[in-house]
């Protein structure tokens, strides 16, 4: 008598009436990944030659006007894009080392992945980011674990040299001048400022070189993408190590971001608001679990979100400011 707990036999057909099925993957179209790319440096080029200019006269490297994204200064001398290589090679060195994360963990794991899309845009730093697609399912937790926590590991690693050379090469403010840095800074710049200029340094008197605005844009995209929830980097980690707790979690870190956003930086409200459109992560096969070599890594992620996180990366304060403004 069949055991009533375990599921009925499946009937298998003999070896000899069975037929190979092989799916071939579609077809990348490489001319595309390309010429976005090609698009993207070349607008970090007309970005990075405005941040060299400024910071070689001292002057605030991001300008909030027309002229920042200023092609003509690039068309009046076109070897000014020269100047532009050192922030463009970062950013988009960190960018990519994040993306061929994914897509390199994502071919181990034979999950099919597109390769990296660049999005040039006319934007103070030239781009919207990059990203690559999945296009099949993970396979295990093992897979969807692998593939989150590669990528951000990837860019960590480019960039935290990055940020070494680039405050190596920035140059203290001189007195009065209005060229301070309205930034926020996370722990890992101020751990390697230390380490460079002496403890208890500040960065506040210091005009950062691009390729240190790079690492910096760098750190911030590693911060964002490993926020625990949704179906960012971090919500993917949350899912592979305990996928009963993913959804609480997500609430947790939407629950958190809010108040950030009132106090400290409107634009956390856009990523309470990504967190809440992708809080039903898809259903992954939940065996084998993750081993303890895995959930040993996982702290390394929680270690580099805490070391690039900072809650105000931009000054002028949060909602609650805004809105004292426009009262005012």
């Amino acid at each position: 008598m069949s055991d009533p707990y375990l599921p009925p036999p499946i009937d298998v057909a003999p070896e000899e009436f069975r037929e190979v099925v092989m799916v071939q993957p579609p077809r990348r179209p490489y001319l595309i990944h390309i010429l976005l790319f090609l698009l993207t440096f070349v607008f970090a080029l007309i970005v990075g030659a405005r941040l060299q200019a400024n910071f070689l006269a001292t002057e605030p490297l991001f300008i909030n006007d027309e002229k920042f994204f200023a092609v003509r200064y690039i068309v009046a001398d076109p070897l000014r894009l020269l100047d532009g290589l050192p922030f463009a090679a970062s950013f988009l060195g960190i960018l990519m080392a994040h993306e061929m994360g994914h897509f390199l963990f994502a071919v181990k794991h034979r999950v099919y992945a597109t390769l990296p899309f660049f999005i040039p845009a006319p934007t103070p730093v030239g781009t919207f980011g990059a990203f690559i697609q999945i296009k099949s399912r993970f396979r295990s937790l093992a897979a969807l674990f692998d593939i989150g926590i590669a990528g951000p590991i990837a860019g960590f690693v480019v960039a935290v040299p990055l940020a070494l050379a680039g405050l190596a090469l920035s140059k203290p403010l001189p007195a009065g001048s209005n060229a301070v840095m309205n930034l926020g800074y996370p722990p890992i710049f101020h751990l390697l400022h230390s380490l460079q200029a002496g403890w208890g340094s500040s960065l506040e008197g210091v005009l950062l070189h691009p390729v240190a605005i790079a690492a910096w844009i760098g750190m911030l995209a590693t911060a964002l993408n490993l926020l625990p929830g949704g179906q960012l980097d971090g919500g993917h980690m949350v899912y592979a190590l305990r996928p009963q707790l993913h959804g609480k979690v997500t609430r947790l870190a939407m629950a958190i971001l809010l108040p950030l956003s009132i106090f400290y930086w409107p634009g956390w409200l856009i990523w309470v608001v990504a967190l809440w459109l992708t809080r039903r992560h898809p259903y992954v096969p939940e065996y084998p679990l993750l081993d303890v070599r895995r959930r040993s890594i996982a702290l390394t992620g929680v270690l580099m979100f805490i070391l690039s996180f900072t809650p105000a990366p931009f000054a002028g304060g949060g909602l609650w400011d805004v809105v004292k403004e426009l009262l005012h």
